[in-house]
């Protein structure tokens, strides 16, 4: 089955019931088979990957490397002490090389070292020509290495650290992107409600012009006078009803956008709430701001980012300065003409190397590079202080909006139903001849106004509510963090 059709097996559920879409609803299917979402998924299982790999650089690694055969005839300038000048050597040699190494970096409680310790075992079988006379020695030693880097950045425990630094980073822009997903479905739904809403008001003023059109009737029949008044109220029922098909035109073309998107077959049957009416929520500005410094991805990513120069600042201030490297190797080594001897007699062997590197003078390059990168770990924590104050700013700003657009919301809820009762009033009292068609038209317009201002204070509400959502990364409504409202995470690999 292609991914729409089983979509809509799932959607239907073998019933034509229409699908009730609310916000979650259509988080849940657009989210399902989301081409977005799964390449989010696709980058964090890349980065999981080479964390992975850094992980197992940790380990042991057994090696073989072998050289067979490797035959050497040529000439060479060499010194001679005893005749104490160069002379020009023939060198022909047939060699026969193995060599097995165990090689293990070395970790201290959990820390690695940058040190490395190795188990060797090297065997070769080394011949020289000499016109036809053939000399022929084997070789066998098996030894201890150990190689420690000092005073130098530590390689090994930056390259970890990078790698899981990447993939905390691909997880959080997963959770951005999703949670941006999501805030456009939240946008998408707001304006299907507002779409609903509308041909509701507009059912609504049809009724309302249809009602007092029958008031005119009977005012008419007694007075004929007055028979321009119906006449006025016919061509305001007709463009009423005209705003009625258009509003009801554009719900639909809404709904077939939002299948569209949702991959949901054109033919599904839905249903959304017309109804404007919110929830009063109270939010502490504090509360909001501590909830957005440690839950939302961009503070995070700003602190990966600081610890990322740290780490770069670390290694510029390692390159060209003064470092020192501590070679080590103890075994035991055998050198006998016949193979079958190399395991007997073994004579002690060993080696003792420290190296290092002084520099002297490189016209402040070093100086220059790390003052260039110092600079750049400064502006990362400038980036940190400005966003957490840009947040504070934002969230207070947000917060105010809430609250103010949640009580317009609810004034207006209450006064619409107020315009409407005194549309009705005004119909019974025009029917009595207490007032005329200018105080009937009015009291329509005063209710359709009303239900605009509404509309507006109430996606006026939603957006200062997806915003503070985005901002913060908390469901306010629900009570818990976005990656718990909607279980956004990334589904680990087998």
């Amino acid at each position: 089955a292609t991914p729409v059709a089983a979509r809509a097996q799932v959607i239907t559920s073998g019933s034509d019931a229409p699908v009730d879409l609310t916000l979650d609803r259509m988080v849940e299917i657009g989210l399902r088979d989301s081409y977005r979402v799964r390449h989010l998924q696709l980058e964090v299982e890349r980065t999981r990957s080479l964390l992975s790999a850094e992980r197992a650089g940790m380990k042991s690694r057994v090696s073989l490397n072998v050289s067979a055969p490797q035959f050497q005839k040529i000439s060479d300038n060499k010194w001679n002490s005893t005749l104490q000048r160069n002379e020009l050597v023939r060198e022909d040699t047939r060699r026969f090389q193995a060599e097995m190494s165990v090689r293990q970096p070395v970790i201290l409680f959990g820390y690695p070292t940058n040190g490395v310790l190795s188990l060797n075992n090297r065997v070769y079988r080394y011949t020289q020509v000499d016109g036809e006379e053939k000399n022929t020695t084997f070789y066998n030693r098996y030894f201890i290495a150990y190689n420690q880097p000092l005073f130098q950045p530590n390689g090994m425990k930056n390259d970890l650290e990078a790698a899981e630094l990447n993939l905390e980073k691909a997880e959080l822009r997963y959770a951005s992107d999703v949670v941006a997903a999501i805030d456009d479905y939240a946008t998408d739904y707001v304006d299907l409600v507002s779409d609903a809403f509308r041909v509701e008001r507009a059912s609504e003023f049809s009724r309302d012009l249809v009602m007092a059109i029958d008031a005119v009737r009977e005012v008419v029949e007694a007075n004929p006078t007055r028979a321009g008044d119906l006449d006025l109220l016919r061509v305001e029922l007709a463009n009423a009803r005209e705003a009625e098909s258009q509003s009801a035109n554009n719900l639909r073309n809404r709904e077939q956008t939002i299948k569209q998107r949702l991959q949901m077959p054109a033919a599904t049957p839905v249903t959304v709430k017309s109804s404007l009416e919110v929830a009063p929520i109270a939010i502490d500005p504090a509360e909001a701001i501590r909830l957005a410094s440690s839950l939302t991805p961009r503070i995070r990513q700003l602190t990966i980012a600081t610890r990322e120069n740290e780490i770069r600042l670390d290694e510029t201030r390692g390159a060209g300065a003064f470092r020192m490297n501590l070679g080590l190797t103890y075994g035991r080594e055998v050198q006998d003409l016949r193979f079958q001897n190399l395991w007997s007699e073994p004579r002690n062997s060993y080696t003792v190397e420290v190296t290092a590197t002084i520099p002297i003078w490189d016209w402040g390059q070093r100086r220059h590079r790390i003052q260039a990168q110092q600079f750049s770990l400064d502006r990362a924590h400038l980036s940190q202080e400005q966003a957490l104050s840009e947040i504070e700013t934002e969230i207070r700003n947000l917060v105010n909006s809430l609250n103010d657009y949640s009580r317009r919301t609810q004034t207006m809820v209450d006064t619409l139903r107020l315009a409407h009762e005194l549309t009705e009033t005004t119909v019974s009292r025009y029917r009595a001849g207490e007032v005329g068609l200018s105080d009937l038209m009015q009291a329509l317009s005063r209710e359709s106004t009303t239900a605009n201002n509404l509309l507006n204070a109430y996606r006026g509400y939603q957006q200062a509510l997806r915003r503070l959502k985005e901002v913060t990364f908390f469901d306010f409504e629900a009570g818990l963090p976005l990656v718990e409202r909607f279980n956004i995470a990334p589904v680990k690999g087998q």
